[in-house]
């Protein structure tokens, strides 16, 4: 079911069909807008500001039965010291989240007359907070079933300009929805075949144009990177490509990347046991390709944009490649395997050698590629790395103003030396040191003709631990990235 959100002039009486999300910052006082709520409550929310029983702290959050009229509940959510995007974003999916725990179906959320850019984060944030992933599961016995929060109105000072800005949050989530979903689904339903039907419903729904490439087609544009990660499994690899433009013909379009692994076991070079069931998350470049094409296809923007994703898995098996092999990517370049299990950087090789046929004015790749950028960033920031100075700040701007933090990371020359090869013209590891850096040194050699920047989303794309806001899971990095780029391009 999906989330309705509309907007409405600030008036917080008259709520008797719906429950009620304040967010407030620290020592908030009472304002007009409030007293009629609090009138409902008999006092008991000027009380509780009073005797600061609430805080506004961030993520704090305090649910305070309605009265006999007025809001059925009230949830005062705390925005902390920083008022602005992230934070009302923040919010708004807290309350969205704590709101479907609670069978509320019906929300209004107010945040002081919150307009423009406001409105829009927050309703991405409403539904961030709002998404589940219950298609597998067994629903509950009937009497203990909960309604799911279904519509959110939010309270503006200027509707006409919030009306917009509602629209624009409902097409971003609903490129977060996308890209949490695919992430979510588990390794034997989210298939290559699955990814390309996905391709295929966003070309129909939106008229844009696609084609889906499969091991033959590979073969013919001598693949040999891409195709040497999928030759241990049965399934059929896919090459995936949607061509939106609404920009000018002769405009040179933005090409976004997604590795699409849609599980990785690590090959010969096998992963450890536990923790494995995460590596169905190894298709979360993919995932934010995916989602991004869908928020910009429903955002109409003037501009020219291509998605393209390698999916496969990595499996082991008695034709699976192995450490030792040397491969020949689409470009002529020679690579050994030193590794298996760093076969993300194996199949963008390939990607980024088919990206340059676009012609593009700037290539930005995902991938969940390296633990190593984890340890480097942890899992507040996404690594990036690149070739044209002037993109990098864009890519890292524009991720700044979604609330999705990224940080750069060196490309010196000296860093080659380390993917020498004794057999080869490369090696697809350098080792354990610098190995985020390493894997995109190697990417950088395929990257040729066009400004790059690639994104390494290991830390950022999903979660192995509840994130309050957000459940444990996909997070939807980088569909924010990837459209606030593409919008800033079509400004």
């Amino acid at each position: 079911m999906s989330l309705s959100i509309s907007v409405r002039p600030v008036d917080l009486s008259g709520l008797d069909r719906f429950s009620l999300a304040i967010a407030l910052p620290p020592a908030a006082p009472m304002t007009a807008a409030l007293r009629p709520v609090d009138v409902a409550l008999n006092g008991a929310l000027a009380r509780t500001l009073e005797r600061k029983d609430f805080g506004g702290t961030k993520d704090e959050v305090l649910h305070l039965a309605g009265g006999s009229a007025g809001a059925q509940r009230v949830l005062l959510v705390g925005l902390g010291k920083d008022a602005k995007g992230d934070a009302l974003q923040r919010a708004a999916s807290l309350a969205a989240r704590r709101a479907q725990s609670l069978g509320i179906e019906r929300l209004a959320f107010y945040a002081g007359g919150a307009s423009g850019d406001a409105v829009e984060r927050i309703a991405v944030g409403l539904q961030l907070g709002a998404w589940e992933y219950t298609d597998l599961k067994s629903p509950p016995p009937e009497e203990e079933q909960k309604p799911r929060l279904s519509e959110v109105v939010i309270h503006v000072d200027d509707v006409t300009g919030a009306a917009a800005a509602a629209r624009v949050g409902e097409a971003i989530g609903a490129g977060y929805d996308l890209a949490r979903k695919l992430a979510m689904m588990p390794g034997n339903v989210c298939t290559p075949d699955y990814l390309a039907d996905t391709a295929r419903d966003l070309a129909r729904r939106h008229e844009l144009a696609v084609a889906v490439l499969g091991r033959t087609e590979l073969a013919e544009l001598k693949m040999g990177a891409f195709l040497c990660v999928a030759q241990g499994t049965p399934q059929e690899p896919k090459l995936l490509v949607l061509e939106y433009r609404k920009g000018p013909q002769t405009a040179k379009p933005i090409v976004f990347v997604g590795k699409g692994l849609c599980f990785d076991s690590g090959g010969i070079s096998i992963k450890p046991a536990q923790g494995m069931e995460f590596m169905k998350f190894d298709m979360c470049g993919a995932a934010g390709v995916l989602g991004a094409m869908e928020a910009i296809a429903r955002l109409g923007l003037p501009t020219n944009v291509i998605g393209i994703v390698g999916a496969t898995t990595n499996m082991p098996s008695g034709t699976a490649m192995n450490p030792g092999d040397v491969v020949r990517a689409s470009s002529g370049t020679s690579i050994e395997v030193i590794n298996t299990d760093a076969e993300g950087r194996l199949v963008l090789a390939d990607l980024l050698t088919y990206a340059s046929r676009f012609e593009p004015s700037a290539v930005i790749d995902a991938a969940t590629l390296t633990g190593a950028c984890v340890i480097a960033l942890g899992h507040l920031a996404t690594g990036v790395f690149g070739t044209d100075a002037a993109l990098i700040r864009e890519v890292i701007d524009a991720g700044e103003r979604v609330g999705e933090r990224a940080w750069q990371l060196p490309l010196w020359e000296e860093y080659k030396d380390a993917i020498k090869s004794d057999v080869a013209d490369l090696k697809n590891t350098g080792g354990r040191p610098a190995g985020s850096i390493t894997a995109a040194k190697f990417l950088e050699a395929f990257a040729t003709g066009y400004p790059w920047v690639h994104l390494d989303i290991a830390g950022t794309a999903y979660s192995e631990s509840d994130l309050v806001a957000i459940p444990k899971g996909p997070t939807g990095v980088p569909v924010g990235m990837f459209v606030e780029f593409a919008r800033g391009r079509a400004r």
